[in-house]
């Protein structure tokens, strides 16, 4: 959808952007982050030829925008700035309406999307339209700034740090509305700022800039788990991991390679494994790994176990849970049954791990630690 290829932009022989590689699929939000001066505005502000690169090509569909009308380039945008762009002496109405009316469409479907962008960011039209922006909250111009920008049904809506200056509590309301209109209305979304939770709550992709390079460009997943080098790791945070739990996978806690035992083992060798390893269960398998049951310890007691074998006593009524499922799923499941020990299975029942309480805890007592002690 947009590429930028080998883009650099100097101003007075200083280094704004150097060497800008990015691709922006369609139909996701990208947020641009780092700390003030990094380059993430103009690299926003290239899109729409607001800013011209001074090397490199930026590309919308396969077409070098260079080569496009500016005018028109702009125009098929949607453009949401910090302090709302709104023009003060026009209504709300007249905002809204802006570019359609510069080109001359029929008033009726004008009015039309009109009323239909003002229910989609939840403010009534009767109440609103024909007043000024001076009238509304920041909250509510800023609602106004998002409607404008969706007026004309634009493939691309660019961002520039919108919701910085609103209250905690607006703004995590205009994230999720941000949110809910995306999984609507689908438009390919820029979206630049410095608030590091902001960008993990609503990006499909963060690019984490420094001194005008890209430093990391990832899923947030990725980049909170796998951050490139120490400045992603300290501008992200070394706990940041811990405030978005669902992100927290069961095989990254995992115990890999957990003892196992085959069905035909017998009692004897079972009980023998698990003292010499100092563990209270196998997970019993067959020669796929495919898990069959576990064998625990204290189901052993008081047996005339000479002849029998682990599949004579095996659990086969049991929990597990699966490598991608996230580590609030796994608190609820041992939360609501008591469970001690949790076999990690695919969907075919293979064994990939296994989660103890302990290593649960040991785990999650990380958040706690400070890693420089």
């Amino acid at each position: 959808m947009i590429v930028f290829e080998n883009v650099s932009k100097t101003y007075k022989n200083k280094k704004i952007l150097e060497n800008i590689n990015l691709e922006i699929k369609k139909n996701t939000i990208t947020t641009l982050i780092g700390e003030s001066g990094c380059g993430k505005t103009t690299t926003l502000k290239m899109i729409n030829r607001l800013v011209e690169s001074t090397t490199g090509t930026i590309k919308i569909n396969g077409k070098d925008i260079k080569k496009e009308d500016v005018i028109k380039l702009r125009r098929s945008m949607g453009y949401v700035i910090q302090q709302t762009g709104l023009f003060p002496h026009m209504t709300i109405r007249e905002n809204i309406e802006l570019i359609y009316r510069l080109e001359n469409k029929n008033q009726k479907e004008i009015s039309e999307r009109t009323l239909k962008m003002m229910e989609m960011i939840g403010l009534d039209a009767d109440e609103y339209l024909d007043r000024y922006p001076s009238e509304l909250s920041g909250g509510q111009q800023q609602r106004i700034g998002i409607a404008r920008a969706f007026e004309t049904d634009p493939d691309i809506i660019l961002m520039d740090e919108p919701f910085s200056a609103l209250d905690p509590v607006t703004r995590v309301s205009l994230q999720d509305e941000l949110m809910h209109l995306q999984e609507i209305y689908k438009k390919t979304i820029i979206f630049v700022t410095h608030d590091m939770d902001e960008a993990i709550k609503i990006s499909d992709k963060i690019a984490i800039m420094d001194k005008g390079r890209i430093i990391q460009y990832d899923k947030p997943e990725k980049i909170l788990k796998n951050p490139v080098n120490d400045f992603v790791r300290n501008f992200v945070g070394k706990k940041r991991i811990w405030t978005s739990p669902e992100f927290i996978k069961v095989k990254d806690i995992m115990i890999e390679n957990p003892l196992t035992c085959s069905p035909e083992y017998s009692i004897f060798y079972c009980l023998n494994k698990m003292k010499m390893n100092s563990v209270d269960s196998l997970m019993v398998v067959d020669k796929n790994k495919k898990l069959k049951g576990i064998l625990y310890a204290e189901n052993l007691n008081n047996i005339n176990y000479s002849k029998l074998k682990a599949k004579d006593l095996i659990a086969d009524d049991f929990l597990y849970v699966h490598p991608e499922d996230s580590i609030i799923d796994l608190l609820k499941l041992i939360d609501s049954n008591k469970g001690t020990t949790l076999p990690v299975v695919d969907k075919n029942m293979i064994l990939k791990g296994l989660i103890t309480r302990g290593k649960l805890i040991t785990e999650l007592s990380q958040q706690f630690i400070d890693e420089e002690e």
